[in-house]
C-alpha cells in the first residue's frame, strides 16, 4: 500500500474510487465505505484511495496502526490529510474541482450520508451527487451503521473507551482495539522480581482505556499469545511514563525489538498501588488465572489463535 502524507501539493493519480473520511477508528461504518472502494477495484479496476483528514487531538488508531490495518484489507492508497487552514477554508466545490476531479481523477467517490467537507461544513453528499453530472464521476452515498437506535459514530466508541468496555468497543469497531509497537526494554524488574513482560509504551496521540489491567492477546512474529496486560504508570514501582505492559502466558522468549500487536479483549481491574512487592505479586497471580479461566471459556476464540513458541 502507497502512503502518502499532504505536506503541500496533492499527488496526482487516476481511475480512482475515493473514501473521505476521519477514520478514526476504522469502525463497522468506516468498514462498508472501504469495502465500497474495494468492491469498485474487483469490479472495475480503480484505485482504491482512502483519503482521511486527521488533526492534532488523540486518536482510536494511530497514523502507523491505521495504515497497518488498512493495507491488510487491500486499500491501494492512504492519504492523510491535515485539518489545516487551507483545507478548512477552501470551498466545497472548489476542493472537489482541484482535488477530486483535478488531482486524483476520482471516478467514484464514496461518503457517509452525514459527511461534510469545506468551509463552513458546506460540502454534502447531495453536492457531490451535483458535481459528479458535471466531473463524470459516480457518488455514492452509504447510510450510516446502526447499533439499536444509536449510529455508530467515533463519539460513541470514545464513550466506551472511557468506561473499559471492551467487549461493546470490539461490537462497534468489528474487531478488537489493539495498540501497536516495537517491546521495548524495561527495568528488568519483571523477570528478576516477577513475571516475564514484554513492554510497550504508545505515543500520546494514542487514546487508551482506563489504567488498569485486561484480557488480551498478543501478535507477534511467530505466532498468537495469550495474556494479560497493565495499562499505567505502575504505581508500586513508581514508573513515570504510561505504558502497556503484558504478561503472555507460559512464555519466557527474548522478545525485545519485536514488533507487536496486542488486541484488548475484557478489563479486569482498575490499576492499584500496592503496600509491598509481595501483594503485587499475590494480585498478578489472581489476574493471570482470571484471564486463564476467561480463554478457556472462549473456546472459538482459541481456536483462531495460531500459538507462538514458548
Amino acid at each position: 500500500m502507497e502512503y502518502v502524507k499532504i505536506e503541500g501539493q496533492f499527488p496526482k493519480f487516476s481511475h480512482c474510487a475515493v473514501t473521505l473520511g476521519k477514520f478514526d477508528g476504522i469502525h463497522r461504518g468506516h468498514r462498508k465505505l472501504i469495502q465500497t472502494i474495494l468492491n469498485r477495484k474487483k469490479e472495475y479496476g480503480e484505485l482504491a484511495v482512502v483519503m482521511a483528514f486527521v488533526s492534532d487531538r488523540q486518536t482510536i488508531l494511530t497514523s502507523e496502526e491505521r495504515r497497518i490495518l488498512l493495507e491488510k484489507m487491500g486499500v491501494d492508497i492512504l492519504l492523510e490529510c491535515p485539518l489545516n487552514d487551507q483545507i478548512k477554508h477552501m470551498k466545497a466545490d472548489v476542493f472537489i474541482r482541484q482535488i477530486l476531479k483535478g488531482d486524483l481523477q476520482a471516478s467514484c467517490v464514496v461518503v457517509g450520508e452525514d459527511f461534510r467537507f469545506g468551509h463552513e461544513r458546506k460540502g454534502s453528499p447531495e453536492l457531490l451527487e451535483k458535481y459528479g453530472e458535471k466531473y463524470d464521476y459516480e457518488t455514492i452515498v452509504i447510510a450510516k451503521e446502526m447499533d439499536g437506535n444509536r449510529k455508530i459514530s467515533s463519539t460513541y466508541i470514545r464513550e466506551e473507551l472511557k468506561k473499559g468496555n471492551m467487549e461493546k468497543i470490539a461490537d462497534l469497531l468489528g474487531s478488537p482495539f489493539f495498540t501497536a509497537g516495537v517491546i521495548e526494554h524495561g527495568r528488568g524488574m519483571g523477570h528478576r522480581n516477577f513475571f516475564p513482560t514484554a513492554n510497550i509504551i504508545p505515543p500520546k496521540s494514542k487514546l487508551m482505556p482506563p489504567n488498569g489491567v485486561y484480557v488480551t492477546v498478543s501478535h507477534l512474529e511467530d505466532g498468537d499469545y495469550p495474556g494479560i496486560t497493565n495499562v499505567g504508570y505502575k504505581p508500586t514501582v513508581g514508573e513515570n511514563f504510561l505504558g502497556v505492559e503484558t504478561n503472555l502466558f507460559d512464555c519466557d522468549l527474548d522478545l525485545y525489538g519485536q514488533k507487536c500487536r496486542v488486541d484488548f479483549y475484557k478489563y479486569i481491574r482498575p490499576e492499584q498501588k500496592f503496600t509491598s512487592f509481595e501483594a503485587l505479586k499475590a494480585q498478578i497471580r489472581r489476574d493471570i488465572e482470571s484471564g486463564k479461566n476467561w480463554f478457556q471459556e472462549e473456546k472459538e476464540l482459541v481456536k483462531t489463535l495460531s500459538f507462538g513458541k514458548k
